[in-house]
């Protein structure tokens, strides 16, 4: 190991190790306690405004730079201040997953066996310039029982560490250790990959941000990834749509935010129904901001279009444009998700159940949606409080990712004086 990165490790281990023994009294901290240090940490965000406001603009100066979607995604305002604190009072009012009974049942010899529900010990959180996961992932990792050690992108470093020192003001009110909670203490990169490398400190990564982030992590990491991918979703039309439901799901869908990974990136649209409804639905979108990118079948409806590509069809754009492809039916579209899709988020309009349940079951998707927004693939929407993350891996847990999911289980086994012969 080099001389830069020897301090660089060592900065870690003690930020691990610190991290551990919080662990080990969060696992015996009672519901009260957790919940105590959460609400005063969403009261402290709140007295905190100007003070937050104030790094945030530092932030955004420093970064003049940015795309608007990536700006979009590092500003913080009064309304995103007041759902930080929100989402955090709402992660106290959850039910402490820590101890639940997961399933029980009785063996013929008597034995009780019970599946248990317990915190994961210590989670590194590696993600982009979205000051909000400071928040999210604070609160449902303090919740959850585990400890977590925050590695914000540098864009969003004062922003970061003005909402650190909220939550660690509730943890120091609660009596709970403050290193449970901890940023980083470095900005350098060789931080990230000592994070990756630290087998038996860290139990647990969890990446969150574009592409090359998760891409460097997968193939990094010496510890148990909870990967977080890009959101390339597909709004599926289908012919038997009823057309305003489609109109409004999809100008939702798309324009909400176009920065967040649950925006859609693809309208799918049937062949049936296109020569009527396609010019209704890019009139709309069109008159919120939006830009399109056609294939053929499209263009030959609204030949203005754009060309759309191979590459675009694969891109996540994260901003007010989206791709256009003319399809026939249900396995066409299928066909397309299958191929260019992220297994994030994908969504069906239709009224018709059985084509809705065949597109639902056929999906790889982590999420599937029938008659609704793709933006609704959210932790709170889901009423998980906050997500640390959109799960799109096969392992563990799927979709977003809350309390529940930041648990593992362990058995305990209840006996009257049993033994085996």
């Amino acid at each position: 190991m080099n001389a830069i990165a020897d301090p660089i490790a060592r900065q870690l281990e003690d930020a691990a190790r610190a991290a551990r023994a919080a662990a080990g009294q969060l696992a015996r901290a009672g519901r009260p306690a957790k919940d105590r240090a959460l609400k005063a940490a969403a009261a402290a965000l709140r007295a905190g405004q100007d003070t937050l406001l104030a790094a945030n603009a530092a932030d955004l100066e420093a970064n003049p730079d940015l795309s608007p979607a990536f700006r979009d995604r590092l500003v913080l305002n009064p309304a995103r201040i007041a759902a930080m604190a929100q989402g955090l009072e709402d992660v106290a009012a959850l039910p402490d997953p820590v101890g639940h009974v997961l399933a029980e049942w009785t063996r013929p010899n008597g034995l009780v066996m019970r599946r248990v529900a317990q915190p994961l010990g210590v989670i590194g959180m590696i993600y982009e310039s979205r000051p909000n996961v400071t928040a999210d992932a604070a609160a449902l990792c303090l919740k959850a029982g585990s400890a977590v050690l925050l590695r914000g992108g540098s864009e969003g470093a004062r922003s970061s560490d003005a909402i650190h020192a909220c939550i660690a003001a509730g943890l120091r009110e609660a009596g709970l250790p403050e290193a449970a909670v901890q940023m980083a203490p470095s900005q350098d990169r060789a931080f990230v990959g000592a994070m990756l490398r630290a087998s038996g400190l860290i139990d647990l990564i969890i990446p969150r941000g574009g592409k090359g982030l998760v891409k460097r992590v997968l193939e990094e990491a010496r510890v148990p990834v909870l990967a977080h991918a890009e959101g390339l979703n597909h709004t599926y039309i289908h012919a038997a749509a009823n057309p305003t439901m489609a109109r409004e799901i999809l100008a939702d869908a798309k324009m909400r935010r176009t920065g967040v990974c649950g925006a859609t990136e693809t309208l799918l649209i049937d062949a049936a129904i296109a020569p009527e409804l396609l010019p209704l639905l890019v009139a709309d979108l069109a008159a919120l901001g939006c830009g399109f990118k056609g294939d053929e079948r499209a263009r030959s409806i609204l030949p203005a279009l754009p060309v759309a590509t191979e590459a675009d069809f694969g891109t996540e754009w994260l901003d007010a444009l989206l791709n256009i492809k003319v399809v026939d039916g249900l396995d066409s579209a299928l066909a397309h998700i299958r191929r260019f899709g992220s297994e994030h988020t994908d969504a069906i309009v239709t009224e018709d159940a059985a084509v809705a349940t065949s597109f639902l079951n056929a999906l790889d998707s982590a999420v599937g949606m029938w008659n609704a927004s793709t933006q609704f693939c959210d932790g709170g929407e889901f009423g998980f409080g906050a997500e640390i993350g959109i799960a799109t891996g096969r392992l563990h847990a799927r979709g977003p990712v809350g309390l529940e999911q930041l648990c593992t289980y362990r058995y305990h086994v209840i006996g009257t004086g049993q033994v085996r012969a």
